[in-house]
Order: structure tokens, then sequence, then C-alpha cells
């Protein structure tokens, strides 16, 4: 099959697929989150995958499914790669869609509002667009090439309505809402929500860092060396916080109100959308791709010379051991 990238649409289009993808899954995800035990299906009932910190519910499967119908209907014969499914639709397909249904389950399935929908756009290996919904902050961030947004998510039911143009891409149409689908509104800048870099006199100590490292996985390979570098990070840092939440932890370090991130053992699904929007937002992604397993965020105007020692450290420790 020869490849048309002419036919795929623009990464602004890209973006606004997947805002529109990702929020139409928020109205669900509300309603079950945090449910009583009066609700027919709750978030509170998980099944386990690979071990009792790795969780999955109806919602994730259901999500997923939404979201593949949705996005290869939207650009048809584009793949997906989902964290519950697997791949989808024509592999020769220049377009490959990667989707977290619910990133934090466990967070999700605890009643901590730190989850969110995830989808990156992805055009021959590279990241052009990408969206992710918070559904308990009702927001989404989303990024494209010209540059990274925050919305807010009005999720009353909307009347039908024309195509209009969008305002911050003119000549391309917005997606009309359709009954019961959630608006997207106030549309801005990241940049004008964003937080500054704390104070240089502080250094390191006055930065807020994000992680999940080590997680259970982490401690079986590394032992006692793992909780060694997690101290040597709370001793260096203002916070170091354990979020459980790839995507809205690079969101947060987007918007600059995480200063750092630092991932280990992640899958593409995690951290693919979040790695554009830093990226669009003027932060920066050490240690390779969005398919590399260990790496570090840095929100823009930052530096994090612990946290890159001990990602160094950790990459050279999975490299000495062949992991």
């Amino acid at each position: 099959m020869a490849r048309d990238l002419l036919s795929v649409p623009s990464p602004a289009a890209l973006r606004r697929l997947a805002v529109d993808a990702a929020a139409a899954r928020v109205p669900a995800l509300r309603a079950a989150f945090r449910a009583g035990p009066s609700f027919p299906t709750t978030a509170a009932h998980p099944s386990l995958k690979t071990n009792h910190h790795d969780l999955v519910t109806e919602y994730d499967r259901s999500t997923e499914a939404a979201l593949v119908r949705a996005l290869t209907e939207a650009v048809p014969g584009s793949r997906v790669l989902g964290e519950e499914t697997g791949a989808h639709g024509d592999p020769d397909h220049p377009l490959r869609w990667i989707v977290d249904p619910i990133d934090g389950t466990s967070n999700f399935t605890h009643g901590f509002a730190m989850f969110s929908v995830s989808i990156a756009a992805e055009l021959d290996g590279e990241l052009v667009a990408g969206a992710i919904a918070d559904p308990a902050a009702g927001q989404v961030f989303s990024s494209d090439d010209t540059g990274a947004w925050l919305a807010d998510l009005d999720v009353d039911r909307a009347a039908a309505a024309p195509a209009l143009p969008s305002p911050d891409h003119p000549g391309e149409a917005s997606r009309a809402p359709e009954a019961g689908a959630v608006v997207v509104k106030d549309e801005r800048p990241l940049a004008e929500v964003s937080r500054p870099a704390p104070d240089p006199a502080l250094g390191e100590r006055g930065l807020n860092l994000v992680t999940s490292y080590p997680a259970g996985e982490a401690l079986a390979l590394e032992g006692s060396a793992a909780l060694e570098r997690f101290g040597e990070l709370v001793r260096a840092h203002a916070t170091v916080r354990r979020t459980v939440s790839g995507a809205l932890e690079l969101a947060y370090t987007a918007a600059g109100w995480a200063d750092a991130a630092l991932y280990v053992d992640t899958k593409p699904w995690d951290v693919a959308a979040g790695v554009h929007l830093l990226r669009a937002a003027g932060g920066t992604w050490i240690g390779g791709d969005h398919t590399a397993p260990i790496a570090l965020a840095l929100a823009p105007d930052r530096t994090a010379p612990t946290a890159l020692r001990v990602l160094d450290d950790i990459i050279q420790t999975r490299l000495t051991a062949g992991t």
C-alpha cells in the first residue's frame, strides 16, 4: 500500500479530533468516579492484570473500545495502539493513535482525583499532536505544531450545531457538538496558566518532582538501591510526589505546576501525548523518544541535576543487569 501522507489531516485537525474523542469519554468516567454503592456499576471493582499494582476496570475496556471506534472513523484506515487491546487498523497507514483509556486506573478505582484519558497522534513514528482529558478537573490539555493549550469541559448536554471555524486555527473547522456531547470551551494557550520556574537561588531545593519510582517492579530488579535513589531525590528537592498518573504528571510539568517528572518502566501509551505537550510548551524530555521506558521530563526553564544523575544511574544499572 502506498503511503499517502496528503490524506492525513493536519496536526491542528488531529489535535481537535483527539480533544473531541477524549472529552466525549468524560461524562461516563465522571459518573463512575467515586460513585456510591447504589450506582449500578462503579469504578471500585477492578481486576488484576499483571499484579496487585496493575489494575483494570470495565471502564478501561469500554473507554478504549469507544476511542478506537471514534478515531478510526474520523481518519479511516488509521491505526490505534491501545493499552488494553493492543493494535488495531491498517498496519501500513502512516497515522497511529496511541491511547491510554484511563491513565491512573488505581487512582480512578480508589476515588483519588488524578487520572486521565490520553491520546497521541503519531505520523510515521513522529508525534504531531495529542490530548489529555482530566475528567475530575473538567479540563483538557492538548498540543499540535502551533503550541500547547488548556481548555475547560462543559459536560452539560449541548444542542446540535453546524461546524464553525476554529478560533485558534482559522480555516480549520471545529467539529460540531452533538446532543449530549461535551463542549470544549475557554481554550487558551497553556502559557497563560503556567507557573514560572522557582527562585533560582533555591536551586533544586525549590523544585517539585513527581515520580512513581520505585514501583514494585523496580524494587524487585534493583533492591535497596532503588530506595537509596528515592531517598536522594527526597533530600534534594522541595517535594517528591507519587501521583501514579504519567500523562497528567507530564501535563502538569508542561504547565510548570510540577518542575520535573521521573519515569521508569513506562509504556508509550503512558507518556506519548504528554511528551508532545511538554515539548510544545517548551519543556524537555531526556532519555530518548516517547517509546523510552526510562526518562526525565523538565518543565520550561528548569534544571534538575540530582534527578538527571539518578536517571543515568538507573539506566546504567538496567544495562548492566541486561534488563
